[in-house]
């Protein structure tokens, strides 16, 4: 992958931005492309009450990287809309950052596939997610 797929990537996904939960939650987006997409996610501020990082956390930085790399295969006039997704947790991060590293397992006119895989800060694999998109036609502008 080129630096320059990287930063249209990232400016792209920067453009479009992340919408208001990704952004509370403080995911930031450090690579982009259709290829490969990279995010990070704090793990302080979304802990569940006994301080372990929310599996729901892991979800929501899994389909920020899934959508949002689905809508940029998908390409101008489509778009991409979620209709699966699901996680596997394995390990339990409690301090530092995640890393969601975000790739494509199947790329079609209609489907998007994406497999996320998030690690802590020592590379450990915390969570596997997959989402399936579908993609269609956007919506005419009223």
């Amino acid at each position: 992958m080129s630096d320059v797929a990287t930063s249209e990537g990232l400016e792209w996904a920067t453009a479009r931005g992340m919408g208001a939960l990704a952004e509370k939650m403080g995911i930031e987006f450090t690579e982009f492309s259709i290829e490969r997409s990279v995010g990070t996610m704090p793990v302080e501020g979304n802990t569940q009450p006994v301080g372990l990082l929310h599996g729901g956390a892991y979800v929501v930085l899994g389909e920020s990287l899934g959508s949002m790399a689905a809508n940029l295969h998908a390409g101008p006039g489509r778009l991409a809309v979620g209709v699966d997704i699901n996680a596997t947790h394995t390990r339990s991060a409690t301090s530092g950052i995640v890393t969601g590293v975000c790739t494509p397992i199947h790329l079609g006119r209609s489907i998007a596939v994406h497999e996320i895989v998030v690690t802590d800060d020592q590379g450990r694999r915390c969570s596997t997610i997959r989402i399936t998109n579908m993609i269609k036609d956007a919506p005419k502008a009223r």
